[in-house]
């Protein structure tokens, strides 16, 4: 490492190097001190542990400043900015560049970590967790910040000072997307690591009570909505920057960053069970221990080319690095649970299957079950090469849709009835009064859109439990109204929030996920797809009901390449279509298609072949209906997420006039389920 610094012909490298060794040290200090803390019981070493991750976040955060500053000054003595930047990149270009290639995204990473960890030792309870948890988070940044100052390190110098970079991947510097998805995505991934030390936390010193589940909530409710946001954004960079006019491929990098998103989802539900019944204590461990080392197993098939994907970094030293910390989260996870497996009893047996903790843990196999077969549609291709020597082996989007719309649809299914079931079990009576008008309502949503011409079995019934959500979710909410009402507390849906916002923020949630699967449903089953050749000033063409025609196609120089512009009326309507050229590409061209967003379906324009004389271009037009719901539903997603995370509002009850039947509703946090 010393040799890195004295033969670097850059100050800034030099610094940023030294400024990673130091985090490593700090880092080192750091979890000896809180193991002693912990070991001891002593709240001085323990604060003293606390203090050195202040020191690691301000050293990670200098090193990622360096980072930056070189990219922005083309500070081409240093390796990473030779390699992944240019002096003819945009401002913002150049600024995404810090995550745009290997040692730069786990430089972010490793930053992300630490300020994960200094927030934490912020709000830390002064209990026997404390040193246990810092100790966990310490483990995570010795991984981080060691592969960052040792086998990916960014501030490697060059042998010979290049004139200019190479410039970054083209496909990261196609759309602004590139500036928002990868940092949602780590917030996401690296967020995980707090519930995660809480979990090892409780582990270790036996403190099994609902405490670390209750702090543990909100932290992974953080991550999880980060990570949903982020891949979301994914998929709308992939709609707007690969020129296919889909936005989810059953890509193996993004389905490594979905199995988290379901095992995060299915703990997030199980939990609940276990604040309010004492239930599922062990399961829940599991389920956080899966979920952060989903994310690692994620970063590794990312970074270690053992997959092939458009999203994939080249293979290097780092893959093996990421497979043997993946070893140690889950050999120590599974090692911590098998001791305290006696201690993880639930105080009761679980309720009758018909109940609202019935529909949870229904839920949660669902997702478990998800997670799985994407998990092996994604490594089979690498099981086929390693057994067989085979590279042809692959897995298509069929299999994926083959359980992916089944198990889907039966999440839609238990969402709709679960909030609405008591706990503990549901006499056959109620159980009939609470499925009437969800059945009611299906069935009218699902003769409505036949009526309309619906005739896909995964839309109609994507419509019909569509429908069946929002009748359980309006009868929540209008039992809940009724007993605010009884207790004389007046006020609309803005006060229902502000009263219960973990209740109706998760019912927004709800919501969104309604909304979203609409647009799935709809875009994948009809989207329409066709392609035509146009000439300049032709005459008008019909396509897929839309009428084409063909303005002109301009060159347009920019500072890091050029575009080929085919303008096109469709419908009188003016669209720009690009073709997209960089300096590091050559004549490899990348679409920038032009895409008018509408309620009810997207026009989609991609030009795919232009004449170098400017007499003709190659369009294809692709009409997607409901695309633009899946964008809204994920913000309407976010922000049931956001709610959820208030603090509630206390309020006077006042008793009502007409007696309430059955027991008392408990006030305060806990009730909210």
């Amino acid at each position: 490492m010393l040799n890195l610094i004295s033969l670097t012909s850059s100050p800034l490298g030099a610094l940023g190097q030294l400024s990673l060794l130091a985090a490593l040290a700090f880092t080192l200090a750091g979890l000896g001190l809180a193991v002693i803390g912990g070991w001891r019981a002593d709240a001085r070493v323990t604060e003293a542990a606390r203090r050195a991750t202040w020191a690691v976040f301000a050293l990670v955060s200098l090193a990622t400043l360096i980072l930056m500053v070189a990219l922005l000054r083309d500070d081409f003595s240093v390796r990473y900015v030779a390699e992944h930047s240019m002096r003819a990149s945009p401002t913002w270009v150049k600024i995404t560049s810090l995550w745009g290639a290997l040692a730069g995204s786990v430089l972010l990473w490793t930053w992300l970590l630490a300020g994960y960890t200094f927030i934490l030792s912020l709000t830390l309870r002064k209990d026997a967790l404390r040193p246990w948890v810092l100790g966990t988070m310490f483990v995570s940044l010795l991984f981080f910040v060691g592969v960052c100052a040792g086998v990916a390190s960014p501030f490697t110098p060059v042998s010979q000072l290049p004139a200019d970079g190479q410039g970054p991947n083209p496909l990261l510097q196609n759309h602004w997307m590139m500036a928002v998805h990868p940092v949602l995505l780590y917030l996401g991934f690296v967020g995980l690591s707090v519930p995660f030390a809480y979990a090892v936390a409780a582990l270790v010193t036996g403190r099994l009570s609902d405490h670390w589940v209750a702090v543990t909530r909100r932290w992974t409710l953080v991550a999880w909505t980060f990570l949903t946001a982020a891949i979301v954004a994914g998929g709308w960079w992939s709609y707007e920057t690969l020129g296919w006019g889909g936005y989810w491929a059953w890509d193996p990098v993004e389905n490594a960053s979905l199995i988290p998103w379901l095992i995060t989802t299915a703990f997030l539900h199980s939990v609940q069970i276990q604040e309010r019944r004492g239930l599922m204590r062990s399961w829940n461990v599991w389920l956080i221990v899966l979920a952060y080392s989903s994310t690692v197993l994620g970063t590794f098939l990312n970074r270690s080319g053992i997959v092939q994907s458009v999203h994939a970094f080249a293979g290097g030293p780092i893959g093996p690095v990421f497979l043997g910390f993946l070893a140690l989260l889950l050999v120590s996870g599974i090692a911590l649970a098998a001791w305290r497996a006696p201690r993880l009893r639930d105080d009761a047996d679980l309720a009758e299957p018909v109940s609202r903790e019935g529909a949870f843990l229904a839920g949660n196999w669902i997702f478990l079950v998800f997670a799985f077969m994407v998990l092996l549609g994604t490594l089979f291709p690498t099981f086929v090469e390693a057994w067989q020597g085979r590279r042809d082996a692959s897995v298509g989007p069929a299999f994926y849709n083959a359980f992916a719309i089944p198990l889907g649809l039966g999440l839609l299914l238990l969402m709709g009835v679960g909030p609405l079931l008591p706990w503990r079990r549901v006499s056959g009576a109620r159980l009939g009064r609470t499925l009437w008008p969800l059945g009611l309502a299906s069935l009218g949503a699902a003769l409505v859109a036949l009526a309309l011409g619906v005739r896909a079995w995964g839309v109609l019934g994507t419509v019909a439990l569509a429908a069946y959500n929002v009748a359980g979710l309006t009868l929540l909410t209008r039992r809940t109204q009724r007993e605010r009402v009884a207790a004389g507390r007046a006020g609309g849906l803005g006060a229902l929030l502000r009263e219960q916002p973990r209740r109706q923020g998760a019912h927004l949630a709800h919501l969104g996920l309604v909304v979203m699967a609409l647009g799935l449903a709809f875009s994948g089953a009809y989207r329409q797809d066709a392609q035509i050749t146009l000439t300049v000033a032709g005459p008008p063409v019909r396509l897929l009901n839309e009428t084409l025609s063909l303005q002109a196609i301009q060159r347009r120089a920019r500072p890091n390449g050029q575009s080929t512009v085919a303008q096109v009326l469709i419908d009188g309507r003016p669209f720009e279509a690009r073709m997209n050229t960089y300096l590091q590409s050559g004549s490899t061209a990348f679409p920038a298609p032009a895409v008018r967003y509408g309620l009810l379906g997207d026009t989609y324009l991609l030009m795919t072949a232009a004449d170098p004389a400017g007499r003709w271009a190659s369009v294809r037009l692709i009409e997607s209906p409901l695309v633009s719901w899946i964008w809204w539903g994920t913000l309407i997603i976010c922000l049931g997420a956001v709610a959820t995370l208030m603090p509630p509002r206390r309020v006077n009850r006042v008793a009502a006039a007409t007696p309430q039947v059955g027991p008392p509703r408990l006030a305060g946090r806990r009730r909210e389920a």
